[in-house]
């Protein structure tokens, strides 16, 4: 991955307002979809946007599409190193770094403007200030009740509060009680003197005054003696049983209030129950929520790089082998759809098989001795060959064998096929002039190298069958003829496909690279035509023996790929052999 960046210098050089105006931009590789897998992008972070183009060179042509960081959520990938998921609710980008410490610059420099994008930073807390200050806030809670500032008081609380109301109401009532017995005190004395005044009057009776007459006093100001008596008057008030009244009166009120407390308590408690059941109900009904959310989620997101193959996939295998099949239906029925062949090797122009020279010599030659040795050898005995499908002529055999958990079954397929020699199925299965002709599962492929007249070193990218990641094969292809050691051996012909290494096809991260080791060798049979007729392609019989062995590389389920070998060798046979046997009918026979 190359990274770029349009300023320099540390984090502490950066101010707060202009941070956000920092562009980072680099290649990074984005999920696009279960058909191309990775793909190298050009993403740019600026202004609290991560955006991304299909290449730096288009950036004028616009973005292909971009998100807003306010709300991003980033999480570095718990299995792979280099990926990073940015989702903004339902969008979510999947992205792949070159290395780890690619992926941490990134991380970091999208941290930043997610931080400086004014939700939650320390800077929207400088601009914006506070609602409400200490002061004013101290001053409220001064000048009010902090009582008004609680809601919602559990009665126990406001009970506690009514026993508070009623001891100072009691001890209110303790203090008039002591007011009104001073009153009956002075009361009283007032009898006593009035009926010692009236004793007095007994023993030196004097001229009876008027009602309402007064005696002088001292000042010379008259002063009425008595007030006239009543019942209704202070002579009839007990101040004592008011008194004793009013506080008995005041404590039924308390606790008749402090019944209604404890009845409401109980209501209360009641209540409480029923709203804890509709809590628990409401908290379930919230989970299964959840969980279907969490389940939409996933299948809105099925076909992400967390469901491609992998030991960490979250598809199961009998999903995974589901998927599989889906594919290949899809692909087999584009492969129906008629289409022509193309016409420009009208006339086959052959590779003779010379003794070239170039630096896979030796190798190419050890690989032609092995499979003349093994590859033409019987199926029964020791070989532990396993017969998997027998369809007329063809014959499929497997051994099963696997190394860490890979599949690796070799292969082997006989067939025998009319009207063509085993020159011409040779040539067509070397030619790379015509194999997008008949190989369908190729999505493109190159020469990287012509090492002579008949071998080529081939880079090729097979079509992605989702879930599985696609594969690319960089192999060298040679063909040759295989001289005869006596005169009774048929013609034989031979085509190689092993893997090599070239500086030229590395491997990426986009595909995973397999390892292949492929030959296909073809016998010609004629049987001799009656009288002195000439030799037809009705004479002609080719006997072909394909093997294959073959390591996909990566990790899948081992039933998977068996499935899909059962599957497509066969599929792939027929219809090789059929068009070679539609490009050389009424052609002259290339022995």
């Amino acid at each position: 991955m190359s990274e770029k960046s349009s300023s320099s210098g540390s984090d502490e050089d950066v101010d707060p307002e202009s941070a956000q105006h920092v562009e980072l931009g680099g290649v990074l590789s984005k999920w696009t979809n279960y058909i191309h897998g990775w793909q190298d992008r050009w993403v740019v972070l600026k202004n609290n946007t991560l955006s991304y183009y299909k290449s730096e060179d288009e950036r004028e042509y616009g973005c292909r599409g971009s998100l807003c960081l306010r709300k991003a959520v980033i999480t570095p990938h718990e299995f792979d190193e280099c990926r990073i998921d940015i989702s903004v609710n339902d969008s979510v980008w999947y992205l792949r770094a070159e290395d780890p410490e690619h992926r941490l610059q990134w991380i970091e420099s999208i941290e930043l403007h997610k931080a400086e994008s004014g939700y939650g930073s320390e800077t929207s807390l400088r601009r914006h200030g506070s609602m409400l200050s200490l002061t004013s806030a101290a001053s409220a809670l001064s000048a009010t009740s902090t009582s008004s500032f609680k809601k919602g008081h559990r009665l126990r609380e406001k009970l506690a509060e009514m026993e508070t109301f009623r001891d100072i109401l009691c001890r209110q009532v303790d203090t008039l009680q002591k007011y009104f017995d001073s009153c009956a005190d002075v009361v009283s004395k007032d009898e006593f003197q009035r009926d010692r005044v009236e004793e007095d009057e007994e023993d030196f009776p004097t001229t009876a005054r008027p009602e309402g007459e007064h005696n002088h006093n001292n000042n010379g100001s008259k002063e009425k003696l008595f007030s006239p008596a009543s019942p209704k008057t202070m002579n009839g008030i007990d101040f004592k049983g008011e008194a004793i009244t009013f506080k008995a009166t005041t404590a039924g009120i308390l606790s008749t209030l402090s019944h209604c407390i404890e009845l409401m308590v109980k209501r209360e408690d009641s209540w409480q129950k029923r709203v804890d059941k509709e809590l628990e109900k409401r908290r379930r009904v919230e989970d299964a929520y959840k969980s279907a959310m969490n389940e939409l989620k996933k299948k809105s997101h099925y076909g992400g790089p967390d469901y491609e193959e992998g030991p960490n996939s979250l598809i199961n295998e009998d999903e995974f082998f589901d998927a599989v099949e889906a594919a290949l239906d899809r692909q087999d029925k584009i492969e129906e759809q008629p289409h022509s062949h193309s016409s420009s090797l009208s006339s086959v122009e052959l590779v003779s098989a010379s003794d070239d020279i170039h630096r896979f010599s030796t190798q190419v030659e050890e690989m032609v001795q092995n499979h003349m040795t093994y590859s033409l050898q019987d199926v029964g005995g020791d070989a532990n060959w396993q017969l998997v499908i027998e369809e007329g002529e063809m014959k499929v055999y497997r051994r099963e064998v696997e190394e860490n958990g890979i599949v690796l079954d070799p292969l082997k397929a006989t067939h025998a096929v009319k009207g063509v020699t085993g020159h011409e199925l040779c040539h067509y299965f070397w030619d790379t002039a015509v194999r997008m002709d008949w190989e369908t599962t190729i999505e493109n492929f190159n020469v990287v190298e012509t090492l002579s007249d008949n071998a080529v070193i081939v880079y090729q990218t097979h079509k992605r069958v989702w879930p599985a990641s696609q594969r690319d094969v960089l192999y060298l292809s040679a063909i040759r003829k295989i001289l005869a050691t006596n005169e009774n051996d048929p013609d034989t012909w031979l085509v190689c496909n092993f893997s090599v290494d070239h500086d030229n096809a590395l491997p990426t991260n986009r595909c995973v690279r397999a390892k292949i080791n492929v030959a296909m060798i073809c016998q010609t049979l004629v049987s001799p035509p009656e009288g002195d007729k000439e030799i037809s392609r009705d004479n002609i019989l080719c006997k072909i023996t394909y093997v294959a062995n073959v390591n996909p590389g990566g990790w899948a389920p081992a039933t998977v790929l068996r499935a899909v070998a059962k599957r497509e060798y066969p599929k792939f046979l027929k219809r090789f052999t059929s068009f070679v046997q539609e490009k050389t009918a009424g052609k002259p026979i290339l022995f």
